[in-house]
């Protein structure tokens, strides 16, 4: 390929420009050799006619290679795609991180970015820099890793010029190195390295124009490590920049200590330094420059940071003494004795000289003399020269800029003397934060030495680079062909050689009379003819150096007085003879500085008297220059530069004005050429720059190989045969060992290549695409067409059948109405005769039967009256009758009455009455009498009645003879009878009337009524809707106030498991420290024979340490010791003492049993006297045995067993002992507080739960009312009745339950006694006296003879104390539940539990409390062994559980028995109340449930980023991805298939050991939201996979996710609302972004992006999520258009005033743990029901 054929038309270059450096133009016409101008079209459409003068303009990169993440990547490389690269990144990605080869170029943003968050850190470490985006961290990670991979030294060189972020970028590569190394032994050593930085800061830093908090000096930080952990660090200074003590420039200002001092003049410590506002000062004034900080804030900052470094107080207020002296030195006013200026003195009542002496403890009239007067001593004479006022006032700037020096010197020798470790270490990783490379416009010494540290620092660079270009090349086995780069070793001879700039200043200084001016005309004669030497055209004492980033002019005013330093003999000596401590050893340390030696003679007076022969110092004598100091350290700086691994990072000012996100192009270039960038790139332009693995060019260039090619053995093959044809010169590519090298441009053409054949191959589908889609419409058209005609014909078919079925119709119509007309006329004629006829004979019918009307009324008037007749006399018989018997019953009555009380009266009738029997029978007799002569008087007065009955029947025989007779009357009777209807019917209108109006009455009162009560009706629907507002209202109040109460819950659970997961780490710490003191104690034993006998057993141990707490009632315990030992006290004790009251001295068995119980009480006598010898022993030791394990605060193992001490480790011992005592007594306090907390947290969940039910209450009373409105009447009656009946009911049942339970227990007590006895009777006849001798001493000495299996089992396990240890280390230490198949996965628990019913039913709590505590202490002891063994945790968490649940089944409280049944009812704890119990095991579920989310997250945190977004299950996607990013070759270590294998096993695991679903579901729920926080945490850090392709992978992968979700049926478990932020980030990169109406739809989607919190919310992390995404998206090369960045300020704008506010914090916080909730999960087993394995060997445990 010729050299013009990329210069074809279309092709873009770079062309020169005075406004943006460089600029864009497109080729119009294609470029032949020979032509001398290009014709080019610039960006506003404009011609222009390019003159080809030497070379034609650089080529632009394709634009799927500008802003790739490394600048080497790119296939043209040259300064101006270097520049548009990285104003790209900047400006439009917001990246400030760019690789360049092995540099990392950083731009200062001039805005806080939330990038490096601790979670960053963590997310960058382990990882390789090619796999996350360019960062500090990338290249700290680098660093770490080499360190400790191959332990060699490494340093991070940062530099740039001032305001470049050099300070910011060390701090945060320190506190990478801090936050993942860690810290060994001194735990606070990496807060001490940070400290270090304000310090630093305060001291060394100060307000310049380009920077606010500008670094005035270079420092080389150095962190020790041993064993990848942080032991110290090492800070070394080089050149502080002392002359900006006494001058600032405007707009600067002094070190920021001054600032601080005098903004906080008032504080107490500080009222006696005399201090002021900085105003006030002539040091701090002279830049009147605005303060950028709170300055009284930052004070605070350095004297914490002080304090954490280990500086006393006392010695930070003589050091802010010294500061403020200082300051007052500088006010300190001298004045000119005359005109001449021959003299000069200071006034004595000068106030800032005095309190410049007051604080330094000197005399004020020698700081007059000396200031004014200098000493010069010839051979034998001594002189006091006076000094000019200038002279003096130099004399003062002088002596504070050493003084301030020397400060500097000591505060960063005390930080090294903070920092430093007593160990050592063994590799360590150096920060070097030294200045750019400067060009002012007046440049002096100190730009002079800065830029001469940047020669040698480039020459290290260049050599670096250099050597690792050789490196690749040879590990490559790539032919190695010398590359010739600029070596700027002249440049550096020039000023460091013999007689060079430095040697001459040197010279210089030493002369008497040597100045600036004679100097510089040395330099002209020496190095005129040098190439880097010029001398300037003005005729100023002035030179130029040609350094390798530009020329460079400094004025040669001040050098040799700046390189002298000169300070006064006698000033320095005043400060030594000082009264202040600090101040004697600032100038004692290590010297003073140089001292001005000017032996010239002087017209002053001589002094009187001989003075004696005084030798100079040797300070003075020894002193060497600043240049040769700065030069020695330079070299030391090389030299262990030159040891260590390199790594470089170039800070970047991207504009003058500190505007945010402002990229000035001029700048820019002028920095990155002089800070040695595009040097990189020339170097790897001159070889191969762009280099690909073969892998990587197959994805990326597979469309360019042919199906021959393809056919190769090796993928290398293959890339050789396709680069072969395509690029056709061997000299353009290499291909090496496992990469494949191109030269510069070749990638680019590549690209161009890819490019055709993919749009010939787009072209070729769009062809075949357009034939389909047009055959595909034609036969449409013709289906259509044939569809028209078919419809057509049937359309005209159909009209002509409607037109004969109309004809048809029209015939049968006529025919039909002709047929209806005839029809109707008949029927009408018909139904008029036949309505005549029934009117005619309706008329007759109603007249007869009105005749029958009036002659039945008739016969029923005359039937009524004669009735009526009848009665009257017969009523009026029958009241004569009644009356005639009421008369004559009187008048017997009355004679009755006056015979018994005549009677009575007598004596004897009261002698009557107490007669016996006969006289009753006579009475009855007498009696029976009255009543036979009644019933005679009845029977006459009947036949009197019959005889006028009679004579009654006669006369109306007469009367009815008279009516016959009278029967001529009966026209007169019909007449009165017609006058008698006629009154009836008048009668009957009359009332019918009054009836009507009655009833219209009434109809109005019911109306009026009717609409009353619609009023009410409406009033009281109104006040129903009101009411059922008012409840809707109350009830979504009651909604809120529950969801916040519900919320309040969380976040108090939230706080709860916290202090619960801190206390596990503080009781975690406590278990290391006991470790620690046991293993250092057991080191210092002798082995001796008796060791043998200490308990070697884990659990032998453990129990002795558990039941340790309780010695303090051993003596009540002793007493009792019997009857917590009996198993059934109020069951078998009464059968024995029936036993023994029955025939006692009769039975041989009963005597022997006796005889027992005598040898049994004569035992307990000998326990009580040996209880009593040991209560006498341990009185002497009994306060200390009330500590828990305090004989390790008193004497080691060793001494208490009587072996030998090593005396070497006593000092280590008191110190263990001391950090015992000091852990133990915090974990005493974190207890209580921590009981503290859990009781006020129940307090409130029991407050809350009854806010809730009272809410739930009220909100069932408003609904009861409201039915109750709309009830009827009547049914309110019914109700009451039938909740009446109901409580009957349920009382009736309580009690029928409460007396079958009664009934039960006395059946079950009845029976055991019966079996006990029988048992008893069976063994005396079936065995011997010393058969029966031996059981019953066995049934003694376990206080109850074994029960039979056959009997009523009580669900409960009965143990001894010292059995303790033994079930503990049986189901717990020991257990595993492989050796017990078939058995309960909890099978622990409900063995626990029953053991803990035994002690309940003995009513022993303090057993009971003992045997849960060392359950959960052996629990907590297997955690810490098994700590990474998932199926462990997971097994003993659901036991924990199990074992809570049960003590709430089987307790009292009844909210937690409703679902019992009967018999499991029958096993509650009656006597121990496991309330703390219970809250001793939460707390140790949620450090199990903590446990195991942390084991699975370590399996899992490896396998997330490869499974989700480096894996590929779709084929084919990753050749789309842009070329130029650093990917890791290979295959990903894990995908999504084993993702879900190990999710399913975890889920598995769980289901296995019967963990309750609710708990499972919420651990795989933290789980799925530490893969999506993961992924979502990595898409944001990772360029690479924010693609296109990137989205559908991952969406690919979260779908099949979300299908193992459903395929286990946990989608209703929380999971899928997890995954959904990184569902939408998925879905972010898919759709269109393009228009304002795509930005309205992405904010409308993008609605949870953001799960910062338990659950996703809205708010600015949001924000910077979506814009971060859009930034970093890439768009495939070819398809896509990148986004705008009008488009993303577009969704920027559109999110903030969405959600508003600004966040610092980027990233997902994967550490959050939701609050766990563990639920309340009845057992369904009953534990009479349990079956315990043989295999557990609990044979010792009895069940009843």
């Amino acid at each position: 390929m010729a050299a013009g054929d990329p210069y074809v038309e279309g092709a873009r270059v770079w062309i020169p420009d005075c406004a943006e450096v460089w600029r864009v133009a497109e080729i119009t016409r294609g470029y032949k050799e020979g032509d001398t101008t290009l014709h080019l079209r610039l960006e506003d459409g404009s011609a222009l006619a390019y003159p080809i003068e030497f070379q034609l303009p650089p080529l632009c990169n394709p634009d799927c290679l500008s802003g790739a993440d490394d600048l080497v990547a790119l296939s043209y490389l040259h300064e101006p795609a270097v520049l548009h690269s990285l104003r790209r990144r900047f400006l439009e990605a917001n990246a400030i991180y760019t690789y360049c080869g092995i540099i990392l170029v950083s731009i200062n943003p001039y805005k806080p970015l939330p990038i490096y968050e601790e979670e960053v850190i963590y997310a960058y470490s382990g990882h390789e820099m090619g796999d996350m985006d360019p960062h500090i961290f990338a290249l700290a990670e680098e660093a770490y890793k080499q360190m400790v991979r191959f332990g060699k030294n490494q340093s991070l060189i940062i530099s740039g010029e001032s305001g470049a972020g050099k300070t910011v970028s060390a701090k945060y590569a320190m506190r990478y190195f801090t936050t993942i190394g860690g810290c060994v032994g001194d735990s606070s050593m990496e807060e001490k390295v940070l400290a270090s930085s304000p310090i630093m800061e305060a001291f060394g830093n100060a307000k310049t124009t380009r920077n606010d908090n500008s670094s005035r000096f270079g420092k080389y930080i150095e962190i020790g490590f041993s064993q990848a952990h942080v032991t110290g660090a090492t800070i070394k200074t080089y050149l502080l920049e002392k002359s900006r003590v006494t001058f600032q420039a405007k707009a600067e200002r002094n070190y920021h200590i001054f600032y601080q001092l005098c903004a906080s003049a008032t504080l107490p410590e500080l009222q006696g330094l005399g201090l002021r506002g900085a105003e006030s000062f002539h040091y701090t004034c002279q830049g009147s420059a605005a303060p950028s900080t709170n300055d009284a804030a930052d004070l605070d900052s350095t004297r914490h940071a002080f304090s954490l470094l280990g500086v006393p107080e006392a010695d930070q207020l003589e050091l802010f003494s010294i500061l403020a002296a200082i300051l007052h030195l500088g006010n300190v006013v001298v004045r000119g004795r005359d005109r001449r200026g021959d003299g000069c003195f200071v006034e004595p009542a000068d106030e800032a000289l005095g309190l410049f002496c007051a604080l330094l403890g000197v005399e004020a009239s020698q700081v007059m003399r000396w200031l004014c007067h200098r000493k010069l001593v010839t051979a034998g004479e001594t002189y006091l020269k006076p000094l000019s006022r200038q002279q003096a006032l130099d004399s003062r700037d002088a002596l504070a800029k050493h003084m301030y020096g020397q400060v500097f010197r000591w505060m960063v020798s005390r930080v090294n003397r903070a920092l430093r470790s007593l160990e050592g270490h063994h590799t360590s990783i150096g920060i070097l934060d030294i200045y750019g490379f400067e060009m002012f416009e007046l440049n002096s010494f100190e730009q002079f030495c800065i830029n001469y540290a940047n020669e040698k620092l480039q020459q290290l660079f260049n050599l670096h680079v250099f050597k690792l270009e050789q490196e690749e090349y040879v590990a490559e086995e790539i032919p190695w062909v010398f590359i010739d780069f600029c070596d700027n070793q002249p440049c550096i001879e020039l000023i460091e050689g013999r007689l060079g700039i430095l040697d001459l200043l040197n010279e210089e200084c030493k002369m008497p009379q040597g100045n600036d001016g004679s100097w510089a005309q040395k330099l002209y004669q020496t190095h005129v003819g040098s190439s880097h030497f010029q001398k300037p055209k003005r005729p100023t004492d002035a030179f130029v150096v040609c350094h390798f980033a530009g020329k460079v002019e400094y004025q040669c005013d001040g050098f040799v007085e700046k390189n002298r330093d000169a300070v006064p003999e006698e000033l320095v000596g005043l400060l030594r003879a000082s009264k202040s401590a600090l101040l004697t050893e600032l100038f004692l340390e290590e010297g003073d500085g140089p001292v001005s030696l000017q032996s010239r003679r002087s017209s002053g007076p001589r002094m009187a008297g001989r003075p004696r022969r005084r030798s100079l110092p040797s300070s003075q004598k020894n002193k060497k220059s600043t240049a040769s100091q700065f030069t020695a350290s330079l070299k030391r700086l090389m030299e262990m530069l030159g040891s260590t691994t390199s790594h470089y990072v170039r800070c970047i000012k991207p504009n003058d004005g500190k505007q945010p996100f402002v990229f000035d192009s001029r700048r820019a270039v002028e920095q990155l050429r002089a800070c040695g960038v595009l040097e990189t790139i020339r170097i790897s332009a001159s070889g191969y720059p762009s280099r690909w693995t073969y892998q990587d060019f197959l994805e990326r260039y597979r469309a360019l190989v042919s199906k021959e090619e393809l056919r190769g053995a090796d993928e290398k093959q293959i890339c050789s045969l396709a680069l072969e044809r395509l690029l056709q010169d061997p000299g353009k590519y290499q291909c090496g060992k496992s990469k494949v090298f191109f030269r510069a441009g070749q990638v680019a053409r590549l690209e161009e290549l890819r490019s055709r054949r993919l749009r010939v191959a787009c072209v070729l589908l769009q062809r075949h695409l357009r034939g389909w889609l047009a055959r595909r419409r034609f036969a449409r058209a013709r289906a259509a067409a044939v569809c028209l005609q078919r419809h057509a014909r049937g359309m005209l078919a159909r009209r002509f059948a409607r037109m004969l079925r109309r004809t048809r119709a029209a015939v049968t119509l006529q025919k039909t109405l002709r047929m209806v007309l005839a029809r109707r006329s008949f029927l009408r004629t018909r139904q008029a005769v036949i309505t005549i006829q029934a009117f005619a004979r309706g008329m007759f019918a109603r007249r007869l039967y009105q005749q029958m009307v009036w002659h039945q009324k008739a016969v029923v008037i005359q039937a009524a009256v004669r009735g009526w007749l009848a009665r009257t006399r017969y009523t009026r018989l029958r009241g004569a009758v009644i009356y005639l018997q009421c008369c004559y019953r009187r008048v017997r009555a009355r004679r009755e009455l006056r015979r018994l009380r005549l009677e009575a009266r007598s004596v004897e009738h009261y002698k009557q009455l107490h007669k016996g029997m006969e006289i009753k029978v006579i009475q009855l007799q007498c009696r029976l009498d009255e009543q036979a002569q009644e019933k005679q008087r009845l029977v006459e007065q009947l036949s009197v009645v019959n005889t006028a009955h009679a004579e009654e029947v006669q006369r109306l025989r007469a009367e009815m003879q008279q009516l016959r007779e009278d029967a001529a009357r009966d026209a007169q009777v019909q007449q009165l009878q017609e006058q008698l209807a006629e009154l009836e019917r008048h009668r009957a209108k009359s009332c019918l009337g009054q009836e009507v109006e009655e009833l219209k009455q009434r109809l109005a009162e019911v109306e009026a009524m009717k609409l009353q009560l619609g009023e009410e009706k409406d009033a009281l629907i109104q006040r129903v809707l009101e009411q059922s507002q008012d409840l809707e209202e109350q009830h979504q109040r009651a909604a809120r106030e529950s969801q916040g109460l519900l919320q309040e819950l969380e976040e108090e659970r939230a706080r709860y498991q916290s202090l619960v997961q801190e206390y596990a780490r503080l009781e975690q710490g406590y278990e290391n420290l006991r470790d620690e003191v046991a293993f250092q104690r057991q080191s210092t034993l002798r082995r001796s024979p008796s060791s043998e006998s200490f308990p070697g057993s884990e659990s032998s141990y453990l129990s002795s340490m558990s039941t340790a707490p309780s010695r303090d009632d051993s003596d009540q315990q002793a007493e009792g010791l019997e009857e917590r030992w009996q198993l059934v006290p109020e069951g078998p004790q009464p059968s024995g003492e029936v036993l023994l009251n029955g025939n006692v001295g009769q039975d041989p068995f009963e005597k022997a049993y006796l005889l027992l119980l005598k040898q049994l009480s004569a035992a307990n006598e000998e326990l009580a006297r040996t209880r009593e010898e040991l209560r006498r022993s341990k009185a002497a030791v009994e306060p200390e045995e009330k500590k828990p394990l305090d004989f390790l605060k008193r004497r080691n193992l060793a001494e208490m067993l009587g072996l030998g001490r090593s005396p070497e480790k006593g000092a280590v011992d008191d110190d263990l002992k001391h950090a015992y005592d000091a852990a133990q007594v915090a974990n005493r306090l974190l207890a209580s507080q921590l009981r503290e907390e859990k009781q006020q947290h129940e307090e409130e969940v029991e407050g809350l739960h009854l806010d809730i039910c009272s809410l739930k209450q009220l909100s069932q009373q408003q609904a009861a009312l409201i039915q109750d409105l709309q009830r009827h009447q009547g049914q309110e009656g019914l109700q009451h009745q039938v909740l009446r009946l109901r409580e009957e009911n349920w009382e009736l049942t309580q009690k029928l339950e409460k007396r079958e339970r009664t009934m039960l227990k006395l059946q079950k007590q009845l029976r055991v006694y019966a079996k006990q006895i029988q048992e008893l009777t069976v063994k005396r006849e079936a065995t011997g006296p010393v058969q029966e001798l031996s059981a019953s001493a066995v049934v003694l000495s376990r206080s109850l003879p074994v029960p039979s299996l056959a009997g009523p089992s009580q669900a409960m396990l009965a143990w001894r104390m010292e059995d303790e240890g033994r079930i503990i280390k049986a189901i717990i230490t020991d257990y595993k539940p492989q050796s017990s198949p078939g058995a309960l996965p909890d099978l622990p628990a409900y063995i626990l539990f029953l053991c803990f019913r035994h002690a309940d039913h003995c009513r022993d709590e303090p057993r009971a409390r003992l045997l849960l505590d060392a359950a959960i202490n052996a629990i907590k002891r297997v955690m810490k062994k098994h700590s990474d063994d998932f199926d462990v945790v997971a097994l003993w968490l659901a036991n924990t559980c199990r074992l809570l649940n049960c003590l709430r089944q089987y307790s009292q409280d009844k909210s937690y028995s409703q679902g019992n049944t009967t018999r499991q009812n029958e096993h509650r704890l009656q006597n121990v109340d496991p309330q703390s119990s219970c809250c001793s095991l939460g707390a140790l579920a949620v450090q199990l449930y903590q446990q195991l989310i942390r084991t699975a997250e370590k399996r899992l945190k490896p396998m997330i980023v490869a499974a989700m977004l480096e894996s590929e299950p779709i084929q084919g996607l990753s050749s789309s991805c842009p070329p130029g990013h650093r990917r890791s070759s290979g295959a990903p270590a894990h995908t999504l298939p084993e993702l879900l294998q190990q999710l399913g096993s975890f889920h598995a695991a769980l289901g296995r050991h019967g963990l309750s679903p609710s708990v499972g579901h919420q651990a795989l729920r933290q789980l799925l939201f530490l893969i999506s926080g993961t992924t979502l945490n990595y898409l944001l850090l990772r360029k690479d996979t924010c693609s296109w392709s990137r989205g559908i992978q991952l969406r690919y992968n979260i779908s099949q996710l979300e299908q193992w979700l459903r395929a286990e049926g946990l989608q209703q478990s929380g999971a899928c609302e997890v995954l959904e932020p990184l569902v939408q980030a998925a879905q972010l990169l898919q759709v269109k972004k393009v228009t304002e109406e795509d930005a309205g739809a992405l904010c409308s989607l993008c609605t949870v992006l953001s799960p910062q919190q338990p659950f996703p919310v809205h708010g600015p992390h949001h924000l910077l999520q979506v814009v971060k995404i859009l930034r970093a998206y890439t768009p495939a090369a070819g398809l896509e258009e990148r986004i705008s960045p009008s488009f993303i300020s577009s969704v920027e704008k559109r999110l903030q005033a969405q959600y508003g506010g600004e966040s610092s914090q980027l990233l997902v916080d994967t550490s959050h743990l939701f609050p766990v909730n563990l639920p309340f999960t009845p057992s369904p087993l009953h534990l009479d029901e349990l079956r315990i394995p043989d295999a557990l060997n609990l044979a010792f445990l009895i069940r009843l």
